[in-house]
């Protein structure tokens, strides 16, 4: 029988779920606001992450950090008023500010990531950290 190599991984993003719903409060129920959706698949040589975030302006609007091997999106959303608020029936797009943390299935190089928004979409390419550029430390005996 074969074990994972990080076999409470998967519990850490439960975690991290559990702290952004309780951190975020239950308004993110209603307008599904804070619920960032994401993809993350992994190739040969790199760990790719799609999320759908409509409605950003400029790259300054959205922040990526790469940690501890969580990778963390967060930004904000404004949209200008386009209807007075007396005019407005239901409001349901996001806007204000987002977070989400999730851990990532292998452990990638800080180096060398690129990330691209096209309509809608956030895409981030993160090269594997290879076997050989992990760090190994070795234990002395005596």
């Amino acid at each position: 029988m074969a074990f994972p190599s990080e076999p409470f991984r998967h519990l850490e993003n439960v975690k991290n779920e559990l702290d952004h719903f309780f951190t975020h409060g239950f308004n993110n129920l209603r307008s599904g606001f804070g619920n960032l959706n994401m993809d993350v698949y992994e190739t040969e040589n790199e760990i790719v992450a799609a999320c759908d975030i409509p409605g950003l302006n400029k790259k300054d609007d959205v922040q990526i950090e790469i940690e501890n091997n969580n990778l963390t999106i967060s930004g904000v959303i404004n949209r200008e008023m386009e209807v007075k608020e007396e005019h407005m029936h239901r409001r349901e797009r996001m806007t204000g500010r987002f977070k989400r943390t999730i851990s990532l299935p292998h452990p990638v190089s800080e180096e060398g990531v690129k990330a691209t928004y096209k309509n809608g979409v956030l895409e981030i390419r993160m090269p594997k950290l290879q076997s050989e550029q992990r760090r190994r430390i070795d234990v002395e005996f005596h």
